[in-house]
């Protein structure tokens, strides 16, 4: 996840307005709350009879919203700078709002999907900021548990204090497992390890208080409504998310790999109409997901972006040296020709990946990943053909240069593995040769000016890049020219 590490004052009062309209979404749902229950006639008198309580219920969530603020004014600005990312926190809190009332009021107080505003955020947000959005959320449902009769919740003191803690700690939990769920299946079993805390807190502080006053019922429905809870919480997650992936354009663990199944359309028709660059992009996606993992980067973004880095070859798919057998169709144009065809992928890749309505991050890895290097193989055809000097910005590609590791990574892995294929010699040694001019050639360029990457993560690149290709194109062993027949 980025961060921004300055908000301009338009940043900052554009933030403030859209939490405060936030904040003031949150009373409305409140007020709706209070209408569903009491009707159109005691809708006044409900406000009449319960001010202090009501009251401090406002200036808590005003306090709650403010501390939000000031944790993403400190922790993570970036959050700040986007509107998108601001709407998502509200939205999220709405609905969970929401589901909170309608399951706690129709089916059980004790049934409603604590931990699904961890799972969105955990989604959505990093891990640091998933707990504290978690944290003021489930304060904000203790206020409403204490202070008012709208949520349905127990009138005992314990159990509010057994729904924050449950909350909270079911929230903890489905942050820090969630980064081993890779699948949709898998958040499903993320549900019995949810049920730990909240039925060890249920029965913890609950009965206790309880005991002599709760029946067996009660009890046995402190389990059951407990699991449902749980599995309410993962369910309403993976039927919400979607939803956000396509309204906010996320890029989830599973969109991404989605994206990247051999089902995605224009994965299939890379696979079918240019097998050659198809194979390409698999090999430097799995390069790339290795330097990401190696340098701290998102590896399941990384991967996904390389797939779809070369998509732009689809037009004219035959004009590119992966997918030729014998006739070279370069051999029969200008090198000038030549060059606008070969950069020209860049473009439409970035083209084709906007159309398909697929990660604008996608489109701006496609036109990055060669910067503006020169196309050397037919700058030098043109030399040849030429009597004078030529301006090799006329034969190079035309950027921009990679604006995020993500993109330097792709940049280095693409070159990497397309040159490699063309080496008699490919030991480690050569490859690490070869692999360290590369990567000093782009440096000498400028090629990383605006990515932010360090030296100490190109020499991690190097070695990772090293290892990968040594690994795909090992020497293998020369088999004997022995003709075998079946025994009769």
């Amino acid at each position: 996840m980025q961060t921004a590490t300055k908000l301009s004052n338009k940043d900052i009062v554009k933030s403030l307005f859209t939490f405060i309209f936030g904040t003031i979404g949150i009373y409305v749902i409140i007020i709706l709350m209070i209408l569903i229950n009491e009707g159109g006639s005691g809708f006044g008198n409900y406000f009449v009879q319960n001010q202090q309580p009501l009251l401090t219920i406002a200036v808590s969530i005003a306090v709650l919203s403010a501390m939000l603020y000031c944790y993403f004014i400190f922790e993570n600005k970036f959050v700040l700078s986007r509107l998108t990312k601001m709407s998502e926190i509200f939205l999220v809190m709405y609905i969970a709002c929401a589901l909170d009332y309608v399951m706690s009021k129709y089916v059980h107080s004790m049934s409603r999907p604590i931990a699904f505003t961890a799972l969105m955020c955990a989604t959505l947000f990093r891990r640091r900021d998933a707990i504290f959005i978690n944290t003021i959320f489930s304060l904000m449902i203790l206020t409403l548990d204490r202070f008012s009769d709208i949520t349905y919740m127990f009138n005992e003191q314990s159990a509010s204090y057994a729904s924050l803690l449950s909350s909270f700690c079911a929230g903890l939990v489905a942050v820090f497992v969630f980064n081993s769920v890779k699948t949709r299946f898998q958040s499903v079993l993320l549900a019995f390890i949810l049920l730990i805390p909240v039925e060890v807190i249920n029965f913890v502080i609950i009965l206790p208080v309880n005991i002599g006053a709760i029946t067996t019922a009660e009890t046995f429905d402190l389990l059951i409504f407990g699991a449902l809870s749980c599995m309410m919480s993962v369910m309403l997650y993976m039927f919400i998310l979607p939803l956000f992936e396509m309204l906010f354009a996320e890029m989830t663990v599973f969109r991404l790999r989605e994206l990247t199944s051999d089902g995605a359309r224009l994965i299939k028709k890379l696979k079918e109409n240019a097998p050659g660059t198809y194979s390409h992009s698999v090999v430097v996606s799995q390069i790339v997901e290795a330097c990401a993992k190696a340098i701290g980067e998102d590896p399941e973004l990384a991967r996904a972006a390389a797939y779809y880095h070369d998509v732009g070859k689809l037009k004219g798919p035959e004009m590119f040296a992966e997918n030729q057998t014998e006739y070279n169709f370069h051999d029969d144009i200008t090198p000038e020709l030549s060059v606008d065809i070969i950069r020209s992928h860049t473009r439409n890749g970035a083209q084709l990946i906007k159309k398909s309505r697929l990660p604008e991050f996608f489109a701006d890895v496609a036109v990055q990943h060669h910067g503006t290097m020169p196309i050397k193989y037919f700058y030098y055809k043109a030399l040849k053909m030429s009597d004078g000097e030529l301006n090799i910005e006329n034969y190079s590609y035309t950027g921009p240069i990679p604006e995020s590791k993500i993109a330097a990574l792709i940049m280095i892995a693409d070159s990497s593995e397309a040159a490699t294929r063309t080496l008699p010699d490919r030991s480690p040694e050569k490859v690490e040769a070869f692999v360290r001019n590369l990567i000093e050639e782009r440096l000498d360029m400028g090629q990383f000016d605006n990515c932010n990457i360090t030296m100490r993560e190109l020499t991690i690149v190097k070695s990772t890049i090293v290892n990968q290709l040594t690994g795909v194109y090992h020497s293998r062993v020369v088999y004997p020219k022995l003709t075998v027949s079946k025994k009769k």
